[in-house]
């Protein structure tokens, strides 16, 4: 067996390479017959049932106006229904047949019963569910000193779009519905900052490629996967299990700029009713994947060339127990951040501070 596996691990790489190198150009030919033909077939929305979790604001809000000008009937489910009602009404306006809005925690089983339930009682289907609730973090892990944070990370990015699937699931087969998922770059491409969140969209990829698989035709899946956008994580709005609402003080001051949610939510909605497998935006990004496959030394020497020209090292503060300065070390002290449940919503405004923020 060892000799079996010296032989394959010398024979197979340089085999495989050539393999996709003649097999290529038939692939994208393939590729864009079938996109042309699934663009000009795409998938008629009017009074069809569309779940859209998240939905109070960022990527879900702008996927809702998406769906709402192709007619189709919506329900947006968020923590809060207030935050709800605003975003309704503009998507009356912009043409959905009906909004129903529903206040409900995807991490939480029954709560994904209940708001699946009451679409099936009202509408009797269900044709898109969209997952889009979604938090992110940008301090370094080895600086946390407040674990709590933990659970509601991997709870929202990961349980968040696993509960909503398993109850909506049987119902998505009965109408060979599609399946729409808000991932991320950082589920291959490791940047700093974002250890825990990248490890859970990595999860909730490969969660998905499998069940892709388990499925066959039966649901369609869609992997949205983009890179640095605008939306209101920008401004760091954080929301915990029990509701409460907490501000990235020093986050909330740093400006960031993306790429426009509106567009990004253009093309989820397109690529899902094309039954695209992936939806990326940026699409440049994906050279990433060639460096992170071939050559994973070139991000590497990359990223520690980047915070090596920052100097030393400071973070969000989240869960650090370390104080927040203005001005350095010899600054006036701002904000003791023992705990995220414990900041404060007056405004810091932090100078020099080059901030990797998330945007989501």
């Amino acid at each position: 067996m060892d000799l079996l596996n010296s032989f394959m691990n010398w024979a197979v790489p340089p085999a495989s390479l050539v393999m996709l190198a003649f097999a290529w150009p038939a692939l994208s030919l393939i590729n864009a017959c079938e996109w042309l033909y699934n663009t000009f077939y795409s998938e008629d929305m009017e009074d069809k049932v569309v779940i859209i979790t998240g939905a109070s604001s960022g990527i879900g809000e702008q996927i809702a106006y998406e769906y709402a000008k192709r007619r189709a009937n919506l329900v947006l489910v968020a923590r809060r229904e207030f935050r709800l009602i605003g975003i309704s009404e503009n998507a009356r306006m912009l043409g959905a047949k009906h909004v129903l809005i529903i206040a409900a925690d995807v991490v939480k089983e029954e709560d994904c019963r209940r708001f699946i339930n009451e679409t099936i009682n009202l509408h009797g289907r269900v044709d898109h569910l969209v997952n889009t609730a979604s938090l992110g973090h940008t301090f370094y892990f080895e600086e946390v000193m407040d674990t709590s944070v933990f659970p509601h990370l991997m709870d929202i990015n990961f349980w968040g779009n696993v509960y909503p699937t398993y109850v909506a699931l049987p119902y998505l087969q009965q109408s060979n519905g599609k399946i729409i998922v808000n991932a991320s770059v950082e589920s291959w491409l490791p940047l700093p900052r974002m250890s825990l969140y990248s490890a859970a969209k990595a999860a909730l990829v490969n969660f998905y490629e499998t069940l892709r698989f388990e499925l066959k035709d039966e649901v369609g899946i869609t992997v949205a996967t983009h890179g640095w956008i605008g939306s209101e994580m920008t401004r760091g709005k954080f929301m915990l299990e029990e509701g409460a609402e907490m501000q990235w003080k020093e986050e909330r001051e740093v400006h960031v700029s993306g790429g426009p949610v509106e567009e990004f939510a253009k093309m989820i909605v397109a690529g899902a009713c094309r039954g695209d497998a992936y939806v990326n935006y940026p699409s440049w990004y994906d050279t990433f994947l060639l460096f992170r496959v071939f050559a994973p030394n070139v991000l590497r020497w990359t990223f520690r060339i980047l915070l090596a020209t920052h100097g030393a090292r400071r973070t969000s503060f989240i869960g650090t127990g370390r104080p927040v300065w203005e001005g350095g070390s010899s600054g006036r002290q701002l904000l003791e951040g023992t705990s995220p449940r414990r900041l404060l919503a007056a405004p810091v405004t932090i100078s020099q501070m080059n901030q990797l923020q998330k945007v989501e």
